[in-house]
């Protein structure tokens, strides 16, 4: 017999899988079995590989390859519905992004309880072939063979999310959606879009159009870390229209990707205050877009204005937006303006709050109301674990003792340890790496290492915990080959993390040296 090629290395690490002798060979003649609902991932398929295969992949009833829908799997591990992150997943089902992939000489079928799980195997079976088939140009003369091989996968955890900056640097949709696919490769569910902050407003609102017609748009960018003084002296601006976003959102629906928008609030809010003044707590004062980095001290007013306009700025989020959550910012709220305003004094007594400090969690969770009466839920950055109202999905990220603290308040908590997911910082202190965010260096060993579940948290609070996310801040970072340079391989190791669970260091280095053939496929500019 002759010896059989390797087993393929896949990333994330499939719950189970046994690799067999042999081969099933897709070629011009392979047709599609498609059961119902299954339409949306067969013309997935054939999507990601008609430019390197050309393949047709017709559908026909006596296709060799069969896609299909089993609800009788979902078992314990069923969220409810597409991109309802209510939990982690059971044990007992495939649950929604579970799927069953049987490959054998003469045919493959593919079979899962919901349809993000027939998407999630996609992906798999992409992995399978070999690296030439992401490719975006013709590769004639390859043979489109997948291993035999028996897998079963499951995800220890629902949101295993990624965060892009489009505020501080912003980019264009076509590359939000080249994002979206490298996303999908390595099953990540959740892309965290941050739509606005003090540098920058990227979020179309009817209501408010000088929200990007003003916000939008900054003089300059600081160069170097906060506070050097030094500035490039290029405008630097841009904002995406309703019909971009909605596109996105369905491209990203599409390859199992749900959209999390983020509008900050009540800090971090310069570009907001910049176009409308009377949100303020000085609104006679004129501002500009912040050129600079790091900590904003303006923030919002508390008077009903503000809340309206929040309110009113949250309607057409909530209605480009379908994700189940959508993100309030929160972090970084500096109280001065509100210590120092009458009117924020007055409020917080009015209110019963023991100062104006006490504001912050109040603006929250009016905030954090109104979402919640549309069906949605909040999610928040968390400073301490304890701080948010209890209706909030809390992203901890200062302590990993954070992450507990706000689990066993009652919370849903996603654990984006910035020691361990930031990805601005430097991923070594090799001194030719390009600028980053100054502090520690999280290379690629502390991502994969990072447990999104705290050590000594119980059954109860690690039931709370969703999962785990990385964090890409562009103050630094004005391009898409940028963004790839600091987000790959590291991201792989986060996506293997929040899907597998924990993986010995030695098997999953091993699974990425065959993993990175792929990203070099698809064109990704990669740290070596």
């Amino acid at each position: 017999m002759p010896a059989q090629p390797p087993a393929p290395t896949l990333v994330p690490r499939p719950t189970e899988a046994a690799f067999r002798p042999g081969h099933f060979t897709l070629d011009a003649d392979t047709a599609l079995r498609i059961g119902g609902g299954a339409e949306p991932a067969a013309d997935l398929l054939r999507t990601l590989l008609a430019p390197a295969t050309g393949l047709p992949l017709r559908p026909s009833p006596e296709g060799r390859f069969t896609l299909t829908l089993d609800p009788g799997h979902g078992g314990p591990g069923d969220f409810g519905g597409p991109g309802d992150f209510g939990g982690p997943g059971g044990s007992g089902g495939l649950g929604e992004e579970g799927y069953v992939l049987t490959v054998d000489p003469h045919t493959v079928l593919l079979r899962a309880a919901h349809p993000t799980g027939l998407l999630r195997g996609i992906q798999t079976v992409r992995q399978l072939l070999p690296p030439a088939a992401l490719s975006a140009d013709p590769q004639p003369g390859t043979r489109w063979s997948l291993p035999c091989v028996d897998i079963t996968d499951v995800p220890r955890h629902p949101w295993r999310g990624a965060m892009l900056d489009v505020a501080r640097h912003f980019q264009p949709v076509s590359y939000l959606r080249r994002y979206v696919d490298l996303l999908a490769l390595h099953k990540i569910s959740v892309f965290h879009l941050h739509l606005t902050d003090d540098q920058g407003w990227r979020m179309p609102v009817a209501a408010h159009p000088e929200l990007t017609e003003i916000g939008g748009h900054r003089a300059e960018s600081q160069q170097g870390p906060a506070g050097s003084g030094t500035y490039d002296g290029i405008p630097h601006g841009g904002a995406y229209t309703r019909s971009e976003l909605t596109g996105l959102v369905r491209y990203a629906a599409a390859r199992g990707v749900t959209v999390v928008p983020e509008i900050e609030m009540p800090g971090h809010v310069r570009a907001a205050l910049a176009a409308c003044p009377s949100l303020g707590n000085r609104p006679e004062r004129t501002l500009d877009v912040w050129t600079r980095w790091g900590v904003c001290d303006t923030v919002l007013g508390v008077h009903d204005e503000v809340l309206d306009f929040c309110r009113g700025v949250l309607d057409e989020v909530m209605d480009v937006f379908p994700s189940p959550y959508i993100h309030l910012g929160g972090e970084e709220c500096p109280t001065a303006e509100w210590t120092h305003s009458a009117a924020a004094r007055e409020r917080a007594a009015a209110e019963g709050l023991s100062g104006p400090e006490a504001l912050h969690g109040w603006f929250l969770g009016k905030v954090g109301e109104h979402v919640v009466k549309n069906g949605r839920r909040p999610v928040g950055w968390a400073e301490t674990g304890a701080e948010l109202p209890p209706e909030f999905t809390v992203m901890t990220w200062r302590d990993p003792a954070h992450t507990l603290a706000a689990a066993r308040r009652g919370h849903f908590v996603i654990n984006a340890h910035h020691r361990a997911t930031y990805l601005d910082y430097a991923q070594s202190g090799d001194p030719t790496e390009p600028q980053a965010q100054p502090g520690a260096v999280v290379d690629l060993r502390a991502v994969h290492a990072h447990d999104p579940v705290p050590e000594h948290a119980d059954a109860e609070a690690a039931g709370r915990v969703l999962g785990t996310q990385a964090q890409l801040w562009t103050e630094f970072v004005a391009t898409p080959a940028h963004i790839e340079y600091l987000t790959y391989p590291r991201l792989c190791a986060l996506a293997d993390r929040g899907w597998s669970g924990a993986t010995d260091w030695s098997d999953f280095r091993t699974r990425l040296d065959g993993h990175l053939p792929r990203l070099d496929a698809l064109g990704v500019h990669r740290h070596p």
